[in-house]
């Protein structure tokens, strides 16, 4: 962990690299997911979310439809309450951005589990 990083009730590490009220449009973190770990099932109401995998490999959930494989450079967008996850299935840390619009706020997140 480094200093700005931090556990989230989701499963995943997080730095937020840009979220401030100035700019309520938009905030970017970036999660880390460990080796073998799943995120819980989760949504966030009225928040657009979309991850642009950075490093690893995984495989997300959205909604209903199949899971998918995602590596570097793939993008998935997530409906705003939709329900969601993401698996690290390689052998070294899943880093992704996850870019919300408008901005995360904790109170926008619903364990789904």
């Amino acid at each position: 962990m480094t200093p700005d990083e931090y556990y989230f009730e989701e499963g995943c590490f997080i730095i937020e690299l840009h979220n401030t009220p100035d700019d309520p449009a938009v905030s970017v973190a970036r999660a880390r997911v460990e080796p073998g770990h799943t995120t819980r099932w989760h949504s966030l109401a009225g928040i657009e979310e979309r991850y642009l995998i950075v490093q690893g490999t995984g495989r997300v959930e959205v909604g209903d439809q199949v899971g998918r494989d995602v590596r570097p450079n793939d993008l998935v967008r997530i409906p705003p309450g939709c329900r969601q996850r993401i698996t690290n299935t390689g052998p070294d840390d899943l880093l992704l951005f996850a870019i919300c619009t408008p901005r995360f706020i904790p109170a926008a997140y619903r364990d789904l589990e």
